[in-house]
């Protein structure tokens, strides 16, 4: 039996954050094992995927927005290329090499708890058996949820639509959240006929309302047909490919049924209708709830906020708990309020942190403003739209949600104040630089 101070089964970003903070300074060691690329879900097939995908295409349409600019041509072949780089054309070899350069072991294979603080690890034939001296984590990151009536014709997964290798002629996306509107997005970029199929009454339903409004404007206006209140009841398809490559149609043409008793037919079909916890066979039945304190779960296998800066935080929160116990000290304690920010990266992009205006209290104020009232935002795009909301609870931020042209930069402010628990009357006294979007901030606190 191997034994290290501390193991980890996962090595997506939560997992890599909790094994280096556990152990950092320190002559202890951690494993961390991994089935798949180490770096996880994020760096191949999520995350950084998406955006080296959306990027380039947003610069595009924000110069069909300046007057003077001619409206570059978009190369399919190389943006891909361009994917396929920042995903490391699909080798860990780096992220090992920064792995042992921390002090951290790999072990390839499958994990699954087997035992208190044993970890049994499966690789092919061959089966390996861990011991921590200290502690256990789960960092096993998160799977696609793919709903009964689409699961016969095999359909695309958000890994499929960030690794796309060819386009289909058209794509019905069936969900409105964040995977879906962001697919949308590019995939309607890179010249494919995309139809959003959305079972509630907005996009993005987790936001402000004019969020998924505004969003579903932007994509309506990039020729997405995006369609609200409707779901799919069942779904055929012509022909199933033998063994479904990724980024590639999964076989002929798909007929889909829908609740108004249409139909549609499209190449391919997505489905981004969530994602749950990738916790099956890793025996966590047997160790009972709540767990034992050798045990911790972070990132998406938590179950809370699946986003990969928040199982970051969470492992380092974890990764310094452990330590604390190991050196007989107290762990750190964080602060009150520590809210979750996400950031969509649609067009117009929409960045949110804290409570929505629907789950402040009673005595709450809201503030809204019209980002195009601002010179300094008003610059990105000679035709800009957007909106912005704060929410204010007896004097304290408590919430903000960006809408508009790069506002995944103005979101760290709102996050900034609600965790430092700043009262708006101080950030009246934060001057913001001219001419600049950051300007907002005046037009609401001045209310």
């Amino acid at each position: 039996m191997d034994e290290f101070d501390v193991i980890v089964i996962g090595g997506g970003p939560a997992g890599e954050n909790a094994a280096q903070y556990a152990v950092q300074g320190t002559d202890r060691t951690a494993a961390i094992v991994e089935a798949e690329l180490l770096g996880g879900e994020c760096s191949y097939w999520a995350c950084m995927p998406s955006k080296a995908l959306l990027r380039p295409l947003d610069v595009r349409r924000t110069a069909r927005h300046l007057e003077g600019v001619t409206d570059p041509d978009v190369d399919v072949a190389g943006l891909l290329a361009r994917r396929d780089v920042w995903v490391s054309r699909y080798s860990d070899s780096g992220q090992v090499s920064w792995a042992e350069g921390a002090g951290l072991t790999v072990v390839r294979g499958r994990g699954r708890l087997a035992g208190k603080r044993e970890v049994e690890v499966v690789s092919g034939a061959e089966t390996r058996l861990l011991r921590a001296r200290e502690a256990v984590v789960i960092a096993t990151g998160s799977v696609a949820v793919v709903p009964d009536e689409l699961a016969a014709v095999a359909p695309w997964t958000s890994r499929d639509a960030t690794g796309v290798k060819e386009v289909p002629p058209s794509l019905a996306i069936v969900g409105g959240g964040v995977v879906a509107s962001e697919a949308a997005q590019w995939m309607a970029d890179l010249g494919c006929r995309v139809t959003v199929l959305v079972r509630g009454d907005r996009l993005l339903g987790r936001t402000e309302p004019f969020a998924g409004e505004l969003v579903a404007e932007g994509l309506r206006s990039a020729g997405v047909d995006v369609r609200l209140g409707v779901s799919v009841t069942s779904a055929s398809r012509d022909q199933a490919a033998g063994a479904p490559e990724l980024g590639r149609p999964h076989g002929g043409p798909v007929t889909l049924t829908l609740s108004d008793g249409s139909t549609l037919e499209v190449a391919e079909v997505l489905a981004a209708t969530g994602r749950r916890p990738a916790t099956d066979e890793l025996g966590l039945d047997e160790v009972g709830d709540p767990l034992p304190d050798w045990l911790h779960t972070v990132g998406d296998a938590s179950g809370e906020a699946p986003l990969t800066h928040w199982g970051k935080y969470q492992a380092r929160q974890a990764g310094a708990l452990i330590q604390a116990r190991a050196r007989g000290e107290s762990p750190p304690s964080p602060p009150e309020t520590v809210p979750v920010p996400q950031v969509v990266f649609t067009d117009p992009q929409v960045a949110a942190v804290g409570l929505r205006a629907d789950e402040a209290g009673p005595g709450a104020t809201v503030l809204d403003a019209d980002l195009s009232g601002v010179a300094g935002a008003s610059l990105l795009r000679d035709d800009l739209s957007g909106q912005v909301r704060l929410v204010v609870e007896d004097g304290l931020l408590v919430g903000a949600t960006f809408v508009g042209p790069e506002v995944a930069e103005l979101v760290h402010a709102a996050t900034v104040a609600i965790v430092g628990r700043v009262p708006v009357e101080v950030l009246r006294h934060a001057v913001p630089s001219y001419p600049t979007a950051s300007e907002i901030w005046l037009r609401l606190l001045e209310q």
